[in-house]
């Protein structure tokens, strides 16, 4: 693996209108197996992320041969593509909700215009790592960072965690 040109980048994406269809662990999953397939497949480096009920944050560092955006565009349209096809298997009358009026689909199920910044130094990357773990307790999900299952605080923390796409920041390429 060449080592990373681009910085890592924060980035959060949010559910239409903001709606909890993430509090569903299954949704959870679609997300998680996503971020597995851009590790395996070398796309990016993922050193920190939670899911929470109707948004997620991650810090992802995208690597050589692949375009920040490109690698954005593929991870939303893919998630947004498996949530579809599980709400017309399982609850089509919830996936009524995200349909939209639109000349290029009939439903969205995230946001346009994800936020995604690049982060430059040690500093900002440990506050945004910690803000990423601490979102669930206050949110009222959970007491420690490290006990909300869908989180990276768990990895941080030397604890048991099932995500093997989670690169600890120091070991991947990280900030310069």
């Amino acid at each position: 693996m060449e080592y990373p040109t681009q910085h890592p980048a924060f980035f959060t994406a949010t559910i239409l209108w903001w709606k909890p269809l993430l509090a569903d662990n299954g949704m959870k999953d679609i997300v998680c197996n996503s971020l597995q397939f851009l590790h395996d497949h070398q796309r990016c480096l993922v050193y920190g992320f939670v899911i929470m009920p109707n948004h997620i944050h991650l810090i992802w560092q995208v690597l050589p041969g692949y375009e920040p955006a490109s690698v954005q565009r593929d991870f939303l349209k893919f998630t947004a593509q498996q949530m579809k096809f599980s709400l017309q298997a399982t609850q089509p009358l919830l996936l009524e909700e995200y349909r939209v009026d639109a000349k290029d689909r009939t439903y969205q199920i995230w946001e346009r215009n994800p936020f995604s910044v690049e982060i430059y130094n040690t500093t900002v990357f440990n506050q945004k790592l910690d803000y990423i773990h601490w979102n669930p307790v206050k949110a009222g999900l959970c007491a420690r960072p490290e006990d909300y299952y869908y989180s990276s605080a768990a990895f941080y923390a030397q604890l048991p965690c099932p995500f093997s796409f989670l690169t600890h920041w120091g070991d991947g390429g990280g900030v310069q």
